[in-house]
């Protein structure tokens, strides 16, 4: 949870690098609350209907995913940075299911070793997860 945190701290940070468990970490809170928000929009009756039937999702799914974003963003530009790419690789997940498969594949690949072009790595950074909220 201290992972989710810190990205959502660092929500318009699109500089420095973010490791693996940051990406990951926020990655499962943020799957895990928007099937938390889909299923208050079940259980309060706020479901959106297309044609008479209900999409599953209604607008707290909805404002989530918007204050989401932004985040989301930020870290996915950060760990691509890890990697040694630029944020601007993000874009490649536009191109219809190979983009997507390219991303995950980035995103799961280990840190670039020592500096890069975006900053030190953090890896290397001793406790990093207990220097959360002392900056």
């Amino acid at each position: 949870m201290n992972w989710y945190l810190k990205v959502l701290k660092q929500y318009s940070d699109f500089s420095g690098r973010a490791r693996r468990k940051e990406y990951w970490m926020f990655t499962l809170f943020l799957m895990i609350f928007a099937i938390g928000a889909m299923i208050l929009d079940n259980l309060l009756g706020f479901t959106f209907d297309m044609q008479g039937q209900s999409l599953g999702y209604g607008y707290v799914y909805l404002l989530y995913v918007l204050f989401a974003l932004v985040p989301g963003l930020a870290v996915s530009v950060r760990r691509l940075h890890d990697v040694g790419k630029s944020g601007w690789m993000v874009l490649i997940g536009l191109i219809p299911f190979i983009g997507g498969i390219w991303l995950l594949v980035l995103f799961v690949t280990d840190s670039e070793e020592g500096t890069n072009n975006w900053g030190p790595n953090p890896k290397s950074e001793e406790n990093e997860i207990g220097s959360i909220g002392l900056e």
